[in-house]
């Protein structure tokens, strides 16, 4: 069976998709002075990107990609955002700024899940096509430097905060393996539940947070032990996870067309929020404000406020809406860092205004 066929029967039903899922591996209180945040969405029937100004809720750009987009990361500067293209040999490279590809990335077939380090030196993608690896691409160079050997399925990928671990989720073995970025291999594997699908490090990097599409539930991971110490039940079918920037919730993606809200202390859910039609992938603005949600039936963005967990908006963009990402609000002129701008940003944080001043400056070199 081809790619097309797969997403075609993907977007037939939610009761097809959780069958579907198991027979082929595709993902998946800001001041003025901040720059603005915009959401990226690969939109995997028509092989573009569509982006977001979160001001207006409006698509003002659509980027041509690769065969089938999945999974999508921005680096931490937000200059890049890189794009995993699951049917074709190849990670596309997006300059934000133009919102233009500027390189193409061999990497071979099928690939799914990205993540980049916080340092933003090296891009994590996972290969679902039963070759059972994780690439590991140069920034600076975007080149493949290394291959590392995980499950036969590795789906969702999620880097700590301190960028020491990768975590991944392998859809065929119901584990997540944990890497070791400074040496590049495998150090851990936790069971986790079945058909497990994406991850989510909480900010402090406590504790990961894994979908499990066909056990019904997401696993809670301790990072210092690498255990599970929470199994939280959530509806039919989790797939997407995002974290907000307090670390107070997660919002889940569900196939019974609603995102599932879990509170992060008690691991329960306190709330549920209908969306649009099968929905994917989640992703939460920096000031935790915003909640995005890709339903791929519906070719839209749900946007939810998680003041009220209401939808206050939705957007429509391309063909089968997958993964999503958000630009980080870093600073990118050096005025942002004066009269103690540089106290305002939080990801990445700076200790003194000397600091903020150097971040931007390496940005334009």
């Amino acid at each position: 069976m081809n790619f097309p066929q797969q997403f075609s029967r993907l977007a037939s039903s939610a009761a097809i998709r959780r069958v579907t899922l198991a027979l082929f591996l595709v993902v998946l209180g800001a001041s003025a002075a901040l720059a603005q945040t915009t959401v990226y969405v690969t939109n995997a029937l028509d092989n573009t990107v569509s982006v977001i100004d979160t001001n207006t809720n409006t698509v003002t750009a659509t980027i041509p990609v690769g065969s089938f987009p999945d999974g999508i990361a921005i680096t931490p500067n937000g200059t890049r955002a890189y794009v995993a293209n699951s049917a074709s040999p190849n990670v596309s490279v997006i300059d934000t700024a133009t919102n233009t590809v500027v390189a193409t990335v061999p990497i071979g077939q099928g690939q799914l899940g990205v993540a980049v380090t916080p340092n933003g030196a090296f891009v994590y993608v996972s290969h679902g096509n039963i070759t059972g690896n994780v690439s590991v691409i140069d920034t600076k160079k975007n080149t493949v430097v290394t291959t590392i050997p995980v499950g036969l399925q590795p789906f969702g990928i999620a880097i700590t905060p301190n960028g020491s671990r990768a975590y991944v989720a392998d859809t065929n073995s119901n584990n997540v393996w944990v890497i070791n970025t400074a040496t590049n291999t495998v150090i851990a594997t936790v069971p986790v539940g079945a058909f497990p699908q994406s991850v989510a490090v909480t900010p402090d990097g406590a504790f990961a947070y894994v979908t499990n599409s066909l056990g019904n539930n997401v696993s809670v991971i301790d990072t210092v032990t690498n255990t599970v110490t929470a199994t939280t039940s959530v509806g039919p079918g989790p797939f997407g996870i995002a974290i907000t920037p307090n670390a107070a919730s997660a919002y889940v993606a569900i196939s019974d067309n609603t995102v599932a809200v879990l509170a992060t202390a008690s691991n329960t859910v306190v709330a549920t929020v209908p969306v649009g039609t099968n929905p994917f992938g989640v992703a939460v603005t920096p000031n935790g404000a915003l909640v995005y949600v890709t339903n791929f039936n519906d070719h839209s963005v749900s946007v939810i406020s998680t003041a009220t967990n209401t939808v206050t908006a939705t957007v429509p963009v391309g063909n089968g809406p997958f993964s999503i990402a958000v630009t980080p609000q870093v600073p990118t002129d050096i005025d942002q860092c004066k009269n103690d701008g540089w106290k305002t940003f939080t990801n990445p944080a700076f200790n003194n205004q000397g600091d903020c001043v150097s971040f931007v400056s390496g940005m334009h070199q």
